[in-house]
């Protein structure tokens, strides 16, 4: 297939699933711009790849995108400045629910995991092939990233039935 041709298909698919993969990565990095970033990658990655693409596409994307990301996280792990501490921030806001925060707490193969399965509402088979890990690795790291969520966020209920 030609570069002219495979343009305005992989356009296309940007605008359907463009904003679905863009939330997946600010729930694995917690940087909208970084996520942007992610996107594009994947997108361009995507496009060099579209000949090859033979089956599910969203597939191929999302395991993309998700590799991307972890990789990034890889190659940036350092100490971000804060212009207060954490503990100064709490104690200010003790009433305020901070999803965010938390995740952010998470390893990022756990943030991953938690964005696959209930950001995109795959299933536990889904999960594991996009991340190309074993089912049960899926599971296990599910398990580990709600209960670290139900420490951190212990006024919210998370329904076991979520793990399966």
């Amino acid at each position: 297939m030609e570069s002219t041709a495979r343009a305005p298909e992989l356009d296309d698919y940007f605008a359907a699933r463009g904003p679905a993969l863009r939330r997946t990565a600010y729930l694995i990095l917690p940087d909208w711009h970084i996520a942007e970033d992610m996107v594009q990658t994947t997108f361009v990655q995507l496009y060099v790849a579209w000949p090859r693409i033979r089956n599910d596409l969203d597939a191929y994307a999302r395991r993309t995108l998700v590799n991307a990301c972890l990789t990034h996280l890889r190659k940036r792990r350092r100490e971000r400045l804060m212009p207060e501490t954490p503990e100064t921030v709490a104690a200010t806001e003790p009433d305020r629910l901070d999803l965010t925060g938390a995740l952010r707490q998470l390893s990022p193969q756990q943030r991953a995991v938690v964005a696959l399965r209930f950001l995109d509402d795959l299933s536990v088979a889904e999960t594991a092939a996009a991340l190309d890990v074993a089912e049960g690795t899926v599971k296990s790291q599910t398990s580990r990233a709600l209960a670290n969520l139900r420490q951190l966020l212990p006024d919210v209920e998370v329904e076991e039935e979520m793990l399966r």
